[in-house]
């Protein structure tokens, strides 16, 4: 298989297990992958009124997924999450939050709940 589709692959089954993890807390799925102008969400889940955007990284260790997020992603984050919240009724005014889940090798996800408050 080619890299980039053993990645693609890869991101996917991480991905489904993280939203395995937020689904077994009560958590329910709204979108996965939801496409705005500016970029993707990988898991877009709400709990009550709260909606949580996740932001799902693979590597080897959790460090290296960590690091994989930078400043000019995170921007794109904010801009696609206010987009979707457009969408909301409540619009900007619906709580919402970011998690980032990590993924290693092993398959273990470790969750930073509220990732990129100030």
């Amino acid at each position: 298989m080619m890299p980039q589709k053993r990645n693609y692959h890869a991101g996917l089954a991480a991905e489904d297990c993280v939203m395995r993890d937020y689904l077994d807390e009560g958590y329910h799925l709204r979108a996965r992958r939801w496409r705005g102008q500016c970029g993707e969400l990988d898991l877009v889940l709400s709990r009550g009124a709260e909606i949580v955007f996740v932001e799902v990284k693979k590597s080897r260790c959790f460090d290296t997924a960590a690091a994989r997020i930078g400043a000019a992603q995170i921007a794109r984050l904010f801009t696609t999450a206010a987009q979707y919240l457009g969408t909301c009724p409540q619009g900007a005014l619906t709580p919402s939050r970011f998690d980032v889940a990590l993924v290693n090798a092993q398959g273990q996800v470790a969750r930073l709940e509220n990732a990129f408050c100030a």
